[in-house]
């Protein structure tokens, strides 16, 4: 069943994330070149052992660290604390994998210490998941409505509740990235001659979450203009 979207099928809604959608190319074509250039650079450890040693040597002898299926599927869970890394990452005894598990392992000592960021991104996390469906579904129900304008803001409202997240996931993301690199070089993982690599990696996946970001905050300009502005003829 076709389902007509009377909310995006705008040209000007197109327009407004444009820059979003193209930094997103962008940093997608960053990470595949600057992880490829990484992977053919051997690392003394592999993913798995050099989160292991910057776990330990930051007291965090606690967090677990598990293999997991996917490509870049790597994360780190706080309710488990749990660190889980990808196959790839897990085994590789490459810059790219170090990389990647240094990112990783930066958030759990930022949730370790009780980074304000981190905290607040988390608490975040469920209105975000819940106010990027909601939101869509409000502002349907006040375009079929007849342009209700209760329902129009109160999704414009709870799409602002992903912005929020966005923002608050920046900093967290850039800290991690910086933690990875500072145990990195400090524990002799790598050289500061193979930090190039390892940043190039890092600084490409922070780009996606700025576009991300950028894209949340674009959509939400568009929904506030449209439906306050002279669009509401649509």
């Amino acid at each position: 069943m076709f389902f007509f979207d009377p909310i995006h099928f705008n040209p000007m809604y197109f327009l407004f994330v444009a820059p979003a959608f193209l930094l997103g190319l962008w940093a997608q074509f960053r990470i595949r070149t600057a992880y490829a250039q990484a992977q053919q650079m051997p690392a003394p450890l592999s993913g798995a052992a050099a989160a292991r040693h910057i776990l330990d040597s930051a007291g965090l002898t606690d967090v677990q660290i598990e293999e997991v299926p996917g490509q870049l599927t790597d994360h780190y869970d706080p309710r488990e604390k749990v660190l889980r890394l990808s196959q790839e990452v897990y085994e590789s005894r490459t810059l790219a994998a170090v990389g990647i598990a240094g990112h990783e392992a930066g958030h759990a000592i930022q949730h370790a210490q009780e980074y304000a960021p981190l905290l607040v991104r988390n608490a975040a996390v469920p209105m975000a998941g819940f106010g990027s469906q909601g939101s869509f579904i409000l502002l349907i129900l006040g375009v079929v409505l007849h342009m209700n304008m209760m329902l129009i803001w109160l999704g414009i409202g709870l799409f602002a509740t992903v912005v929020v997240f966005q923002v608050v996931n920046l900093p967290v993301e850039f800290d991690a990235s910086a933690r990875a690199k500072a145990q990195l070089v400090g524990l002799g993982i790598i050289s500061k001659e193979e930090l190039v690599y390892v940043s190039k990696v890092l600084n490409a996946a922070a780009l996606t979450y700025v576009a991300a970001t950028l894209q949340a905050i674009l959509t939400l300009l568009y929904y506030v203009m449209r439906f306050t502005g002279g669009d509401r003829r649509d």
